[in-house]
């Protein structure tokens, strides 16, 4: 983990610990959205959709910080950015998966 977010900032109970790093709307589905592979900014805010340029910034930049996403620059005019999951951030694949079983549980129950 990045040495940015010590053990001494984080809670102490694991659940809220996970919420932490991945509890905001946005970061949820920024992950989603990373799981397949590599995007470029543009690529990721038209995936999901009603998220503002600041706030998908400032998303991603928290994400980069915990040590959940790989931003690469590339030395170009214009400059091309693109988002990654590190291994860190791949490892939660089972958590996103589960909640997409959940939901689609939920919703066909709520029928």
């Amino acid at each position: 983990m990045n040495e940015q977010k010590t053990n001494k900032e984080l809670p102490s109970c694991p659940v809220e610990t996970t919420l932490t790093l991945i509890g905001d709307k946005w970061k949820v589905l920024i992950l989603r959205d990373l799981m397949p592979g590599t995007k470029r900014f543009g690529e990721l805010k038209k995936s999901i959709g009603s998220v503002t340029q600041k706030v998908l910034t400032a998303q991603l930049r928290d994400m980069e910080e915990s040590g959940l996403v790989n931003r690469k620059v590339y030395a170009e005019v214009p400059p091309r950015v693109e988002y990654s999951l590190t291994e860190l951030g791949q490892s939660l694949k089972p958590i996103l998966d589960a909640m997409s079983s959940w939901g689609e549980e939920y919703k066909a129950a709520s029928k």
